[in-house]
């Protein structure tokens, strides 16, 4: 699916880059070089530069987080703190450590955080940077690229209400707002990923479940890029 630049779907870009990955910002600290870490279990590691856009040397703290889902640990890293120099990139290396093969994509989040120590009367102070917070996506080995994974989300009805299940290998990426239709009136998901097998549920209106056929969403590829939107049928 080709990549949008109208107007419109600019703005639902950049709001997907807020939501989905990170406080990404150029000229601000600490910047990794790529908005996603995506780490194949077939070469087990994965190396990810961070650039310090300051005028100073500072430190670079590195951690990261499982999400509420996931709370297996599978990646190590090195360093997890180191000094970098005005200017210069630091190479941070991710290295997945599993005990069985991933059966599926997993879901983590790496923060990188700048720290500079700053001179000042009294005494000296620490000075914290912007913190960087991108998802990482593990990878199978074996497992086929799936460039438009939202369409294997399978949405129905019930007197419930709006139901989505993940049925593939695939973390499937998008915006919270999502559109029924017919109609106009958006609703949100509870967060911008669904995990391969989740299910998530939306309460809706009876006028509203009684009525939509299909719903429109705003989904992102793997590295965070927004593209069209796209309208999945809705079964009963």
């Amino acid at each position: 699916m080709p990549l949008s630049f109208n107007p419109a779907l600019k703005q639902v870009s950049l709001w997907l880059f807020a939501g989905l990955s990170m406080s990404f910002a150029q000229g601000a600290g600490m910047v990794p070089q790529t908005p996603v870490l995506v780490v194949e279990q077939s070469l087990g590691e994965a190396i990810m530069n961070v650039r310090n856009t300051d005028a100073h040397p500072a430190l670079l703290y590195t951690t990261v987080e499982n999400t509420e889902a996931d709370d297996e640990v599978l990646l190590v890293f090195t360093p997890p703190v180191a000094r970098v120099e005005a200017g210069q990139i630091q190479q941070v290396r991710f290295i997945l450590q599993s005990a069985q093969p991933l059966q599926t994509e997993r879901l983590k989040r790496v923060i990188f955080e700048g720290i500079n120590p700053v001179a000042a009367a009294g005494g000296a102070r620490v000075s914290l940077g912007v913190r960087q917070n991108l998802p990482v996506i593990l990878r199978p080995a074996g497992l086929p690229v799936e460039r438009e994974p939202w369409k294997r989300l399978a949405w129905t009805v019930t007197l419930d209400g709006l139901h989505v299940h993940n049925p593939s290998p695939y973390v499937v990426r998008l915006g919270k707002a999502l559109t029924p239709l017919p109609g106009s009136r958006p609703v949100e998901l509870p967060r911008t990923y669904i995990l391969p097998g989740e299910r998530l549920q939306l309460d809706l209106p009876l006028s509203t479940l009684a009525q939509v056929s299909s719903v429109r969403i705003f989904p992102a590829t793997t590295y965070g890029f927004a593209v069209d939107h796209y309208d999945a049928p809705v079964t009963r």
